[in-house]
């Protein structure tokens, strides 16, 4: 049976917008936070235009490796994006679809951060993967947060 999960966050960086857009769109910044507590990123790919590759490793604190393979498929620099792709289990096998839409909006020298995640697919590790969205995402945009402040 096929689940869907949605997950929004609103979130205001102290951070002007181009560099918190520029977190989102280059690997050598997405491999310092794209990923909840514990997990290291060791591979990533971003080429941030239309039909530009995103793709990462999330590694585990036990070692197991989760890949999302997507592409860029609206770049609106330094406003908008959204990255439409697919999440892998540790045993590399494709688990889950998802949308990522980023909206940045300017607001002083702060940037207003707009997050919606939705997320589909089958059977019990999707779910499991599902399940665990908000406080992954929650943790990931923490992560953010604390690379932006360095």
């Amino acid at each position: 049976m096929q689940r869907e999960r949605t997950v929004s966050i609103i979130r205001v960086f102290a951070a002007p917008r181009s560099r918190v857009f520029e977190a989102w769109t280059r690997a050598e910044h997405l491999a310092g936070w794209f990923c909840p507590n514990g997990f290291t990123v060791p591979e990533c790919e971003a080429d941030p235009r239309p039909s530009g590759v995103f793709r990462l490793c999330m590694r585990s604190p036990d070692g197991r490796d989760y890949w999302m393979r997507a592409v860029f498929s609206e770049v609106v620099v330094p406003e908008r994006l959204v990255i439409a792709g697919a999440a892998d289990d540790d045993q590399g096998i494709e688990r889950i679809q998802t949308v990522i839409t980023v909206t940045f909006a300017a607001q002083g020298g702060k940037t207003k951060l707009t997050l919606r995640a939705t997320a589909s697919g089958e059977g019990a590790e999707a779910g499991a993967m599902l399940d665990g969205m908000e406080q992954g995402w929650t943790e990931t945009i923490g992560r953010l947060a604390a690379h932006l402040a360095n």
